[in-house]
């Protein structure tokens, strides 16, 4: 899930990715138990779900040159 599509090595922007979609998850249970989380923090890990998930769909869509 972590590995790049072209050489199978571990991608920097999957793992940014997966741990922002994390922080994402645990702010909202904490917002679910009653803790306050501030909603620019919590959007800002939001954008870089969103950016991250966009960028990483765009890749397999992109054509890929062999050398």
């Amino acid at each position: 899930m972590l590995s790049d599509g072209t050489n199978g090595t571990v991608s920097s922007k999957r793992v940014v990715t997966i741990l922002a979609f994390l922080l994402c998850a645990y702010g909202f249970v904490a917002m679910i138990y009653g803790y306050h989380v501030d909603s620019k923090i919590y959007d800002s890990m939001m954008y870089i779900v969103i950016a991250g998930l966009g960028f990483t769909a765009s890749e397999k869509f992109t054509t890929k040159e062999n050398k």
